[in-house]
């Protein structure tokens, strides 16, 4: 027995029911808090930093990366200080007036119920010596409408033995780019193709026949060779003076893109955007394609419509002045 006993006072290690006494669980504790504590904050911190450097899936950075990705793909498609078409407007302005398809009074009306013509506009409808035009989101409908007076006023083959003559539509008067253009002096038909603003020669005609048949616009239906609303008309006028001032057919179409684009704003950057979810770059896409009926065209617009969502901007013009 005084064995057992002295056997069991000399043994080191805890209770034989295996718990700590509270003395030792007080200093184990003490010394596990701190570190505790101290590995917290580590990796509090290390979270910190990696979600402030853009780190983890979180919904705020997908929907900034969406944000940013859609910023990037709008100034693309519409970049912010326009584009200088391949174009020299001249005295065109000043031709139209004195001709009577624009008449300055109702221009110079419709605008300052809009907020006044300003310095370029004044200047492209009333100087002599404009050079490059420029087109950007502020200008655009303006630009639309100076074009649309020279496709309507411009005398060319497309409007006198094209579609707009067929006897089915009971006569070229009955059209949106016709009878819709009401800021002509008298009726707008007394205009139509009766001026000669810009002459093209046989080639440069071959030239505009080809590419107006591979434009179209989400507006409606047609090509450009069928220039029933005021875009078809407009884009007309701009494929004249183009062909007549020695513009390639490749930089035709690519002005005729960017043109559109500001015209169809949310048009193109849709089409963008499902050109994009194929891997093609917007600055990648032949315009040629772009701007035919598989894509620009009423039915086409729809059918990407059907894939990607419209981008939420202003809208594009209507087919009114």
């Amino acid at each position: 027995m005084e064995n057992n006993k002295n056997n069991q006072s000399n043994e080191i290690g805890p209770p034989s029911n295996g718990m700590e006494n509270e003395t030792q669980l007080k200093q184990k504790n003490n010394y596990l808090l701190p570190a505790s504590i101290f590995l917290s904050t580590v990796i509090i911190a290390a979270a910190v930093f990696y979600v402030n450097n853009g780190g983890g899936n979180s919904q705020a950075n997908i929907l900034n990366s969406n944000n940013k990705s859609e910023e990037n793909l709008e100034g693309l498609v519409l970049p912010p200080n326009g584009v200088e078409l391949p174009i020299r407007w001249e005295d065109l302005g000043v031709r139209m007036i004195k001709s009577g398809v624009i008449d300055a009074d109702k221009i110079e009306a419709l605008y300052a119920e809009r907020g006044g013509l300003n310095e370029e506009m004044r200047r492209l409808l009333y100087s002599s010596d404009n050079g490059a035009l420029t087109i950007t989101q502020n200008n655009s409908s303006y630009i639309l409408n100076l074009l649309w007076a020279l496709g309507l006023g411009n005398r060319n083959e497309i409007l006198d033995e094209g579609p707009m003559m067929n006897p089915r539509y009971g006569g070229a008067g009955k059209f949106a780019s016709t009878g819709g253009w009401t800021l002509a002096k008298n009726d707008s038909m007394n205009h139509y193709s009766m001026h000669s603003f810009v002459v093209l020669s046989p080639e440069q005609q071959a030239l505009v026949d080809r590419v107006s048949k591979n434009i179209y616009r989400p507006c409606c239906g047609n090509s450009v060779y069928f220039p029933d609303c005021n875009h078809g008309m407009a884009m007309l006028g701009l494929l004249e003076l183009m062909a007549a001032q020695g513009v390639s057919e490749k930089e035709m179409y690519k002005a005729a893109l960017i043109v559109n684009s500001y015209w169809f704003p949310d048009t193109y950057l849709a089409i963008a955007k499902y050109f994009g979810n194929r891997g093609i770059n917007w600055n990648k896409v032949d315009a040629k394609i772009a701007l035919g009926q598989e894509y620009s065209s009423a039915s086409g617009y729809k059918r990407v419509l059907e894939e990607i969502e419209p981008q939420q901007i202003q809208g594009g013009g209507g087919c009114s002045v």
